[in-house]
């Protein structure tokens, strides 16, 4: 055996490609970033932090994620491309040393009623397969147990072009899992008649009791009265049974009203298509009252809710049903695959029992595989993201998260730094974008952005290690080691709202009173049922305003001008000054520049490359056509006053000759959650989850009910602002509401007049009461997990 013998020396030292060991950013200007140049260390935790608005999703999403994920699809051909999203190249000079972006956010999962945790994370694929091949009896190949495949049955003639054509019959067959009732959805819906429409008049009377259909000029309810199909003088209760069949039921058809071809529906089926069939978070106020006083969804009869169908749950392993599979806790699971020995099935086993043991590992044991994916909070579905990259043998991949620690009870906190850490010894580059001072400090790296927010943030502050951080003058390094204190004393209840055995998810038979009042905190480990026992235990009709984390709903044009309300006060005194129309001053209606549509910039679509957005030259990006803005109140055209942030706008609003209190009412309040920073016309797209909650939470403090319940109101917040939040919160309740707050954060529970601790543990190993008192009391006691890290965390 011969070896090649080197020609030629290297002078000793290191390899030239090992000097590429830094992302380096240089003159980065997305969105608020001010030329923004930073060198980021590869294969180490490098953890983003500053204020809210300061410019971190910018920098670490927008920026180096956007840019790698846009050079990857770059590698596809022109045809592939045109199947991807297009994503344009970042305002930035240099991006060098970028490896492949994954990206972990905390964007909810789609709440289609068909996806569940286990379709979303494909652990129902290999049960399907699992149960195809050891069910008994046996019913046929994996889609007999999809709940999203319905039997199909066909046969007839078909044409066969081969030599001499000739017809031969065929038959066609697909044995699929869905449940025919509900359609594979687990509920079924029932429509209260009388909430539809008054029996005792009839149509030309306004029997209607729908929101918007007025028996006078409404055209959906002109097509009914003049269909044929009913008389429209004649009581709704003296209908002939075929005429109330035709009336709620019947199939779509063409009738002409008033010379006008219009197409006539059952009402049933017409109120599916215009009401059910959106989002009710989407909806007016009215509108979505409406729906949930005229629509009940009640577990389907024929399957119990498991979506499946008789077939696929009459097929088992070992006396389990791929039903019962689904419905078990997931650590529950992974034990009963661990004790299948199957050869013929090793490797699927294998694949199955690692995923499940993923779930565990990654703190989401208690969650069931028919979960539906939609009602994960923000951080559960994050960590469901996670699983797929827990046991991926890939390396030198640079790993993206945002804020993994939302959600998480201090107890879990550790787990989820384990796992960051994992990721980074397998030499990954992990980026982290967090506020919490127990994830920053395994840090290897720091960057700290701000020294504001919005135009007064975009600039790097300080780059260094956690020690470093502590020592420096910035915003972060001085509240870093900021600890709330325990109350002197607190405040005394005014009443309660009682809770009685409340069963929900898996609350066992829970009996709590939640004082009135006061400010109470609702407090466990992740999974141990503080959503199940506030949002879904609370009594009806109990005066409640509640403010959860899920995402809002906006186009590009919403802002939070529109979405607040507050641009309509302010188009009406524009109106009244210049003695116009108030629909001028809008950029979505009379007002908009013809050329953009009101949109500010001209968009044009390059197929498969990124799109191009253009500012438009007519309005030059103001929006309005010429003429509006001429029109002018307190000074400024209506575009001015859009282009000012919320704390400039409650100046201008708040006195002299602009003076306007309906919009500074609206200002002060958004002010109060902290969005000082935001400008009035600023596109909802660009906000981040927890900017949209805190606006969401300000447009609800001017509603009329005296129990606020708010979801983790500190996600997403710099520690210098939960202070702010305290104050709020304080407000709130003296000035008369009661506030309840589900909360991991200790500066939120240290501050809490009343705290109930809910658990021991997470999924069937909680939903009990394991405290409730006084935040003195649980400290003193030390008797519960929050105990513990409470008293550790105030320093008792």
């Amino acid at each position: 055996m011969s070896s090649a013998k080197r020609t030629g020396t290297r002078a000793p030292g290191a390899h030239a490609a090992d000097g590429h060991d830094l992302i380096r950013v240089h003159g980065a200007r997305e969105n608020n970033l001010k030329d923004v140049s930073v060198e980021i260390p590869k294969r180490r935790l490098t953890v983003f932090t500053g204020v809210s608005g300061s410019g971190k999703s910018s920098l670490v999403f927008n920026t180096i994620a956007a840019e790698s994920q846009r050079l990857i699809n770059e590698t596809y051909s022109a045809f592939v491309q045109g199947f991807m999203p297009t994503l344009a190249r970042p305002e930035v000079d240099v991006l060098d040393g970028l490896t492949t972006a994954i990206i972990v956010d905390q964007q909810r999962m789609g709440a289609d009623p068909r996806s569940t945790v286990g379709t979303a994370t494909d652990v129902n694929a290999m049960l399907r397969i699992l149960f195809s091949r050891l069910g008994d009896p046996h019913i046929g190949p994996p889609s007999a147990y999809s709940f999203n495949t319905a039997s199909v049955r066909a046969s007839g003639a078909i044409t066969v072009e081969r030599g001499n054509k000739k017809a031969v019959k065929a038959t066609f067959q697909r044995t699929g899992g869905m449940c025919t009732n509900c359609e594979g959805r687990g509920t079924v819906s029932d429509i209260d008649l009388t909430q539809l429409y008054d029996d005792t008049k009839s149509l030309a009377e306004g029997a209607f009791t729908i929101p918007g259909w007025k028996s006078d000029s409404q055209w959906t309810v002109q097509v009914y009265a003049q269909s044929g199909f009913v008389d429209p003088d004649k009581p709704i209760r003296e209908y002939t049974e075929r005429q109330l069949r035709d009336f709620l039921y019947g199939d779509p058809v063409k009738v002409k009203v008033n010379g006008v071809n219009l197409t006539y529906e059952g009402l049933i089926p017409k109120i599916q298509k215009s009401f059910l069939s959106k989002d009710k978070e989407a909806m007016q106020p009215h509108i979505r009252a409406f729906v949930e006083r005229a629509v009940t969804f009640t577990t389907c009869p024929e399957c119990d809710g498991t979506r499946l169908s008789e077939g696929a749950r009459s097929s088992r392993i070992r006396k389990t049903s791929i039903a019962d599979a689904c419905a078990m806790e997931i650590r529950d699971l992974a034990q009963w695959v661990r004790e299948l020995d199957e050869p013929s099935v090793a490797p699927l086993l294998t694949a199955l029992r690692d995923t499940l043991d993923s779930f565990v590992e990654i703190g989401l044991g208690y969650l069931s595989l028919d979960r539906p994916a939609g009602t994960l909070s923000g951080g559960e579905a994050q960590r469901v993201k996670m699983i797929r990259h827990l046991g991926s043998s890939l390396t030198d991949t640079t790993y993206v998260f945002d804020e993994p620690t939302v959600g998480l009870h201090p107890h879990d906190i550790q787990r989820m730094n384990d796992l960051l850490l994992r990721l980074r010894d397998k030499g990954n580059t992990v980026l982290v974008v967090e506020h919490k001072p127990e994830a920053i400090a395994i840090a290897d790296h720091v960057v700290d952005l701000g020294p504001g927010a919005g135009t007064e943030g975009g600039a790097v502050c300080f780059e260094g290690t956690v020690e470093e951080l502590r020592a420096a003058d910035t915003v972060t390094g001085r509240h870093l080691d900021d600890r709330a204190s325990l109350k002197e004393t607190v405040r005394e209840a005014t009443g309660a709202l009682e809770i009685r055995g409340a069963r929900t998810h898996n609350l066992q038979d829970v009996d709590v009173d939640v004082p009135l009042g006061v400010l109470c905190v609702v407090t466990g480990v992740a999974g141990s049922g503080k959503s199940s026992l506030v949002h879904g235990s609370l009594p009806a009709g109990a005066d409640v305003v509640s403010v959860d984390q899920s995402p809002i709903k906006g186009s590009r044009r919403s802002n939070p001008a529109t979405y607040t309300g507050l641009l309509e006060p302010i188009r009406k005194a524009f109106a009244k000054a210049n003695g116009v129309k108030p629909a001028l001053f809008s950029a979505n209606s009379e007002g908009a520049c013809p050329t953009c549509n009101g949109a500010g910039v001209v968009y044009t679509d390059l197929a498969m490359m990124a799109g191009v957005a253009t500012p438009c030259e007519d309005c030059e990006g103001k929006r309005f056509q010429p003429a509006v803005l001429e029109y002018r109140f307190g000074g400024r055209d209506i575009s001015e006053v859009l282009a000012m942030s919320v704390a400039r706008a409650e100046e201008f609003f708040g006195a002299g000759e602009a003076r306007l209190p309906a919009a500074h009412r609206i200002l002060g309040r958004l002010a109060d959650v902290g969005l000082g920073y935001l400008t009035l016309g600023q596109p909802l797209t660009t906000l981040s989850g927890g900017e949209r909650q805190r606006l969401k939470l300000a447009t609800h403090m001017g509603d009329k009910g005296g129990v606020y319940v708010l979801d983790e109101p500190t996600s997403g917040l710099h520690l210098a602002d939960v202070e702010q939040l305290l104050g709020l919160l304080d407000r709130l309740v003296d000035a008369g509401k009661s506030v309840v707050v589900v909360e991991h954060h200790q500066a939120v529970m240290a501050h809490a007049d009343w705290i109930i601790d809910l658990g021991p543990g997470a999924g069937h190993d909680g939903g009990r009461v394991v405290f409730e008192g006084t935040p003195a009391d649980l400290v003193a006691g030390r008797s519960t997990l929050t105990g513990q890290h409470l008293a550790a965390y105030v320093g008792a």
